[in-house]
């Protein structure tokens, strides 16, 4: 069963009759665009999401002209998030109609980098989603925390559906993982398709990158894509791409 699903198709986005709304949701680290964009843009376009949740935003000197360019190169535009949000940012396709968005910068550890949060609510015809893009400290106690900061804002975003991804910095088992995973469903736990690890391109060993959702949101197929080009993968960025299908009901 696990081996047919790895090797399937993963869904196209689509309506449903009923009104709920299949997505294909990826969530990528591009470590500020300081590798090959061209080629960063390519590994988008050719997942065909609706939604990315982007970690490591340019952050700096024009910082907005470099994020327009991806979403632009992408086929996508900005949604929220970047220089902002100390790093997440969200990009969407056409098909999403915008509720609203919120950047979050979360508490600030003396010594360690700002993390902060890209919010926003969106609606797919019926469907009614909210979104968080994050990533998480390198430090152990820092990212507990900060992991319950993102299901404070799980709640706090009152839809009744959620996706929240990134860059988790831990591998599934550790306290922050764990503690996300209780409350969210893991995409790739639940229905794994494509590859498990997401960290390093060059030598993938460690799944420390991930999309999770609200428990009434269906995944169809969560993992690394496969058959993309191998050498886009490796001059892109520092991580590799997680990509999910996923059936958001109607509101």
């Amino acid at each position: 069963m696990l081996a047919a699903m790895v090797n399937s198709e993963l869904p196209n986005s689509r309506t449903e009759a009923d009104g709920s709304a299949v997505l294909r949701v990826l969530s990528y680290n591009i470590r500020s665009m300081r590798d090959d964009e061209d080629a960063l843009a390519r590994v988008i376009r050719a997942c065909a999401p609706d939604l990315v949740f982007v970690q490591e935003a340019p952050r700096f000197f024009r910082w907005r002209k470099h994020a327009a360019r991806l979403a632009a190169k992408s086929e996508l535009v900005m949604l929220s998030g970047g220089a902002t949000a100390a790093g997440p940012m969200l990009l969407c396709s056409l098909r999403a109609t915008v509720e609203r968005t919120e950047d979050v910068l979360l508490p600030l550890t003396p010594g360690l980098h700002r993390r902060g949060l890209a919010t926003a609510v969106v609606r797919f015809a019926g469907a009614r989603v909210g979104l968080i893009s994050c990533h998480l400290s390198l430090r152990k106690d820092e990212r507990y925390e900060q992991a319950g900061m993102v299901l404070d804002r799980v709640a706090a975003l009152g839809t009744p559906h959620a996706l929240v991804a990134g860059d988790l910095n831990e591998r599934p088992g550790g306290p922050a993982f764990t503690r996300l995973a209780t409350e969210l469903r893991d995409g790739w736990a639940v229905s794994p398709w494509g590859g498990e690890y997401t960290s390093t391109p060059a030598d993938p060993h460690q799944r420390i990158d991930a999309i999770l959702a609200t428990p009434g949101v269906e995944f169809l197929g969560c993992g690394v894509p496969p058959h993309l080009d191998p050498t886009d993968l490796r001059t892109a960025t520092d991580h590799l791409p997680v990509l999910a299908a996923v059936r958001v009901p109607a509101a």
